[in-house]
């Protein structure tokens, strides 16, 4: 008698979330033909949502010059660049009192907080370039991050408690490898030492909701670009009396309240940092997409994000000579929905290169701006990070899985050159980009 083979349940289809601009592109691959992109380089640039480009595109008309035009376009260009500071501001639960100051990027908004500390400032080894670069034109000082998250809170408290600092500048979420850090616990222990603490939420805002006030976060930096409104604005919101205190991030027009030939007086904050014509369309960008992600139902985005990103990592773990870079053990944080890996005798660029030219994939390898982690996780060597959003579906999850088993299985059907591109590339590109000499 033999027994039946127990059926097994197809993986659950999981569609896009939210609908985002270039969510149907079709690119060329070098084996001929096109296939729809699967873009799973979200942790670096997210693409625009549909609704964010809607909201340009309406206000486009109107785009004049910011809070000193008579015109009606600048009547609305103003109003609109100041309510989406309101929108920000609601957006990441700031306090009444928090100043919401526009910058280009998260790297911008933390070169301008390092202008107004007043202080020693303490970072983690594992962040990004963009958290540990600006603090070191002032004193600063790294706490390697321990092999468990209490371990590591413990030599926080340690550092912070040694010598006093004025601030503590840590990630909200690696870039590296997804993992969520305890922000209460490092808030609490920030502010028991008498220190304030700025959090880089590049990555983690567009994926978790972020609440100043409720975790009492002195200040918070994040980007447009990666929160699907990417028209080249970011944010840094948080107290205002350091940035009021603080020099004029830019000198010029706009910032000041009256100009002489021998003497200036600045305007306070936020005004006082955003000298010259001001982003005003990545500022409606921005908070539309702030809009867009507040309107999802409750949970919806963890619900979905967690979904793929399971999925992602279990097929990732079942191929051989495929690992996952982590910092921690499983289950000592939350993670992120993007995974950054290496696959054995392959270098990271080639597999990067493989899934573009041949599958239509488009994920990242290198460094990813944290040199000193990957120093650490990898030996300095680059990997490959495939990251998921609101536009991610489990086909594209998928394709990827499948790519990698192909690669793993009979390896590239290309030639690739020691660059680790194709070698040809017949993809053309646009017509309207043009004909580079060189693409860097």
């Amino acid at each position: 008698m033999t027994t039946p083979s127990r059926a097994t349940t197809p993986p659950a289809v999981v569609p896009a979330l939210l609908p985002t601009v270039g969510g149907d592109l079709q690119v060329p691959l070098v084996t001929g033909g096109t296939v729809r992109y699967a873009n799973l380089d979200i942790a670096a640039s997210a693409p625009a949502l549909h609704s964010v480009a809607e909201r340009v595109a309406a206000f486009l008309p109107y785009y004049s010059s910011v809070h000193r035009g008579a015109g009606h376009g600048s009547a609305v260009s103003t109003a609109a660049y100041e309510t989406a500071r309101q929108t920000v501001a609601g957006f990441v639960g700031a306090r009444p009192d928090d100043v919401v100051q526009f910058a280009r990027h998260t790297t911008d908004a933390f070169n301008l907080l390092a202008s107004a500390v007043p202080g020693e400032v303490v970072t983690l080894d594992v962040e990004h370039h963009a958290n540990l670069l600006p603090w070191r034109r002032g004193a600063t000082r790294t706490v390697i991050a321990a092999a468990s998250v209490a371990a590591t809170l413990e030599a926080v408290a340690a550092e912070l408690a040694r010598t006093p600092a004025a601030l503590l500048a840590v990630t909200g979420a690696s870039n590296v490898t997804g993992e969520i850090l305890p922000l209460a616990d490092l808030v609490a222990i920030a502010h028991r030492h008498g220190a304030r603490i700025a959090v880089d939420g590049a990555q983690l805002v567009p994926h978790h909701r972020v609440h100043l006030a409720a975790l009492d976060i002195d200040y918070l930096a994040f980007s447009g670009h990666k929160l699907y409104a990417p028209y080249g604005t970011g944010v840094l919101v948080g107290r205002r009396d350091w940035l009021e205190a603080a020099p004029p991030y830019l000198a010029g027009g706009g910032a000041v309240r009256a100009v002489s030939l021998d003497d200036v007086t600045w305007a306070g904050a936020p005004t006082r940092h955003e000298a010259g014509t001001p982003n005003v369309v990545g500022a409606v960008a921005l908070a539309a997409a702030c809009e867009a992600l507040a309107a999802l139902p409750d949970a919806a985005q963890f619900r979905h994000e967690t979904d793929l990103r399971d999925r992602l990592h279990e097929g990732l773990t079942a191929l051989p000579g495929v690992r996952i870079l982590r910092l921690w053990g499983r289950g000592e944080a939350e993670l992120l929905g993007l995974a950054t890996f290496t696959v054995d005798g392959i270098p990271a660029g080639l597999v990067s290169q493989y899934l573009s030219a041949e599958h239509g994939i488009g994920v990242r390898d290198g460094r990813f701006c944290a040199h000193p982690l990957l120093a650490r996780l990898n030996g300095g060597a680059t990997a490959v990070r495939a990251s998921i959003g609101v536009g991610t579906t489990s086909d594209d999850v998928d394709r990827l899985l499948r790519a990698l088993a192909e690669l793993l299985r009979n390896g590239p059907s290309w030639s690739y050159g020691a660059d680790s591109r194709p070698h040809p590339d017949p993809r053309p590109l646009p017509h309207w980009v043009g004909a580079p000499d060189r693409v860097s």
